[in-house]
């Protein structure tokens, strides 16, 4: 199997704090969900993992230049980037929830009428958000160096009045009265590795690897000890 990098597996990725799905520390080194399964499979691969930091907007870029050989990021697979990229089989399916300022009373998407509702650029979040009539979605761009970031902060300072991400995005967010879990669309997006068309033999590997890590409960046991307070999606990752 060619790997862009003899003996690695290079992943793109981001460097924003979205934990418990993932956060980076000073010194590049990686936690969470997300990181410890990337860990796991470079081990059944056989290779060493290396990471390359990208902003949200350079993922695709990267990847088609050739520098990494897939993006690990949650990245939802849907019609659209499938027509674009190769995706691996699933490691994680989320449903998606609405943050709101702690004293917001939004408690479902009919409250949002006439609202600003934040969610990144072309993303599944954001076809989300363009569902509910009569909200005004809110682009923010990938080109930040921390966009999740950027949407917490103009939610904390009343420029939007709800974000929308990925349910577990928001898990270290929830002790902090500031911010409210409004309501959670049972939407089970799939992610996976997202690679480029020819890269058959790579996608051939990778699917083994998540094969084994579920079958032998590597996965689950992960997803336990990251995010315990969402089911273990067993139904979506067979």
């Amino acid at each position: 199997m060619k790997t862009v990098k003899d003996g690695c597996l290079t992943l793109i990725c981001a460097t924003l704090d979205a934990m418990p799905l993932f956060s980076t520390d000073a010194q590049g080194h990686r936690f969470g969900y997300e990181p410890e399964v990337a860990k796991m499979l470079a081990q059944q691969l056989g290779l060493e993992l290396n990471w390359l930091f990208e902003r949200w907007s350079e993922f695709e870029p990267a990847l088609l230049a050739n520098r990494a050989d897939a993006i690990w990021c949650g990245c939802a697979v849907t019609t659209a980037r499938e027509e674009r990229l190769l995706f691996s089989r699933p490691y994680a399916a989320f449903d998606e929830s609405v943050l709101v300022g702690g004293d917001s009373n939004i408690s479902s998407p009919l409250d949002l009428l006439g609202l600003k509702v934040a969610a990144i650029e072309d993303s599944t979040n954001m076809a989300l958000a363009k569902t509910w009539s009569g909200c005004r979605p809110i682009a923010f761009t990938g080109q930040s160096d921390d966009v999740f970031a950027d949407m917490i902060d103009a939610l904390e300072q009343g420029e939007v009045d709800a974000v929308v991400d990925d349910e577990p995005a928001f898990g270290a967010l929830l002790a902090d009265a500031r911010f409210r879990l409004a309501f959670t669309v049972s939407s089970a997006n799939l992610w996976g590795a997202a690679m480029q068309k020819h890269q058959v033999e790579l996608k051939s590997s990778i699917d083994g690897a998540l094969s084994s890590l579920v079958a032998d409960g590597s996965l689950s046991q992960v997803w336990c000890h990251h995010l315990a307070h969402i089911t273990y999606p067993k139904h979506c990752l067979v």
